[in-house]
């Protein structure tokens, strides 16, 4: 008896429960999105490829901010350089996903306010210097999610 009580609470517990989270009831998605790259940077290269994106990625979104094309961006660095399969992560917030689509005025905007001057050097950074630092691991478009309080 003991053994067929404790088995039917093991599989009791294995259970999954059947009941399912609905959106926008149990809990919502937000509007806002997230571009997330994930990058292994190359052991003792994490400094250089900071200073490298401090003039590339940093600058051009610190441009597309102040245009308001994008809501934030943020660059974390893992405290354990070498333990796991990515150790930057570079993310970009926009307001909503139809400021991801291609838009001519804000490319030409963004260009009049991080200039030709910009272009090249960026480009040669990015093509010639970043190979040899980093390997990008994941990109994803992330969303948050807010939980609605139990009922």
């Amino acid at each position: 008896m003991k053994k067929l009580l404790a088995f039917g609470l093991a599989v009791a517990l294995a259970t999954p429960a059947s009941a399912q989270l609905k959106p926008y009831t149990d809990y919502t998605v937000s509007d806002t999105v997230s571009n997330v790259s994930t990058i292994k940077v190359k052991e003792n290269m994490v400094e250089d490829y900071l200073q490298g994106i401090r003039q590339t990625w940093v600058a051009s979104s610190a441009a597309s901010k102040r245009l308001g094309h994008i809501k934030d961006y943020h660059v974390y660095v893992s405290d354990l350089p070498n333990g796991g399969e990515f150790n930057v992560m570079l993310v970009t917030t926009f307001a909503n996903t139809s400021d991801l689509a291609p838009n001519k005025a804000r490319y030409e905007a963004f260009m009049r306010e991080w200039g030709t001057a910009n272009e090249a050097p960026t480009r040669s950074t990015t093509t010639t210097v970043y190979p040899n630092l980093r390997d990008i691991t994941g990109e994803y478009l992330m969303r948050e999610v807010t939980f609605m309080p139990s009922k």
